[in-house]
């Protein structure tokens, strides 16, 4: 699959105070793509898809991936989540959303904005992308907690038997 990608960075960053840290990340966990939600978020990046994951055994389906907030836990302290840097994909695009709308969206469950959230400058920026230069990415399909569980305990079963 090859995805159309438009990257922005957030300078300066924008940084969530713990109490909002928390109540956004309780958020995106309850409207987690496994469960009917529009969100895939993990310890680097936050992805907003544009439907639930519906494809077997808990993979995505037809869902397209919107966009990306590449974020950083416990930076510029403890506790805080910081948020660098915002990818689009061309179905974002299509959808109407901008940098600024998908981070709002993620924001919004802490009654923040992008234009209201705490900014701070990073001391030591995130590494480089290593895909920045190329305009067409060839993602590969994410596979969902269920299935490496699955796959482990599988693995994990043939070798006992074995």
């Amino acid at each position: 699959m090859t995805v159309h990608i438009a990257a922005a960075a957030i300078r300066p960053a924008a940084v969530l105070p713990v109490e909002s840290a928390v109540q956004i990340l309780d958020a995106l966990a309850a409207r987690d793509v496994s469960r009917g939600g529009l969100w895939n978020a993990t310890a680097g990046v936050w992805q907003r898809y544009d439907r639930p994951w519906t494809g077997p055994a808990g993979s995505r389906g037809g869902a397209e991936l919107v966009g990306s907030i590449a974020v950083v836990y416990d930076r510029p302290r403890r506790h805080e989540i910081t948020l660098f840097k915002v990818t689009l994909t061309a179905v974002g695009r299509e959808h109407g959303f901008t940098a600024d709308s998908l981070c709002d969206d993620a924001l919004a469950h802490a009654g923040l904005s992008l234009a209201t959230c705490p900014r701070a400058e990073l001391e030591t920026p995130p590494g480089q992308d290593p895909f920045a230069d190329r305009e067409h990415v060839d993602m590969p399909r994410q596979r969902t907690l269920g299935e490496l569980l699955n796959t482990d305990v599988l693995t994990l079963i043939g070798l006992r038997r074995a």
